[in-house]
C-alpha cells in the first residue's frame, strides 16, 4: 500500500520530470524512496530530523542499493538557510503538516520553476482557505488537488500541487518549529 501510495505522486509531470527532489520528514521514507527508486534519473534528499528514522533509511538506501537516494538528518528550516536554499526541483511530503506549514517548509528549498507535492487525507476547506491566504507571502500557488485511489487505504487521499511563484521571500525560512506554531494564513 506505501509503495503505491508512493508512486502516484507520478500523476504529476512536475514530480515526475524533477532533477532534484526533497522529502521533507521523510519517517519511514515513504515516498523518498520508492520515488528515489521509481526515477533513477533524479537525485533524491530524504530529509528528517530524527536520527533513528535517518538511521533506518540509511540501512534502506544500502540494503537496496539505490545509488541517488541520500539521508540528511536535519530540519528543513536549517537545510534551507544553508545548502539547500533554492536547490530542489520538486519537494514531497507525506504525513507532516498543514497545507501551509508545507508550503513555508517548501517555498526555500524550490527553485522558481519548483513545486510541491504534498500527500493528504481527506479535503479540509479551512486547511485549504488558509493556505489560500498564506499563498502570497509564502510565493507559492496551490495549483491543483487530485484524488487518489482505488487501492486500499486511498478512498480519501488526495493529492496538492502548490508551485513556486517567484523568488523566495526574504523572510524564509523561519526559525525551526515556527511554521508549525504559526503557520502563514
Amino acid at each position: 500500500m506505501h509503495v503505491a501510495d508512493s508512486l502516484t505522486g507520478l500523476e504529476f509531470e512536475q514530480l515526475a520530470a524533477a532533477a532534484r527532489i526533497a522529502d521533507i520528514g521523510s519517517g519511514a521514507g515513504f515516498p523518498g524512496l520508492v520515488l528515489a527508486v521509481a526515477l533513477p534519473d533524479a537525485r533524491v534528499d530524504l530529509i528528517e530530523s530524527v536520527g533513528r528514522k535517518c538511521d533506518f533509511i540509511q540501512r534502506a538506501i544500502d540494503a537496496a542499493g539505490i545509488a541517488n537516494a541520500r539521508v540528511i538528518n536535519a530540519r528543513s528550516e536549517d537545510l534551507a538557510a544553508g545548502e539547500g536554499r533554492e536547490a530542489y526541483t520538486a519537494v514531497t511530503a507525506r504525513a507532516v503538516g498543514r497545507l501551509s506549514t508545507l508550503a513555508e517548509l517548501a517555498s526555500p528549498l524550490l527553485d522558481d520553476r519548483g513545486g510541491l507535492v504534498a500527500w493528504k487525507g481527506k479535503r479540509d476547506a479551512e486547511e485549504e482557505a488558509q493556505l489560500g491566504r498564506a499563498a502570497e507571502a509564502l510565493a507559492m500557488h496551490p495549483e491543483e488537488i487530485r484524488h487518489v485511489g482505488p487501492f486500499a487505504g486511498s478512498e480519501h487521499r488526495h493529492l496538492h500541487l502548490i508551485r513556486k511563484t517567484g523568488p523566495t521571500p526574504q523572510k524564509l525560512p523561519r526559525r525551526a518549529g515556527m511554521a508549525k506554531k504559526r503557520p502563514y494564513g
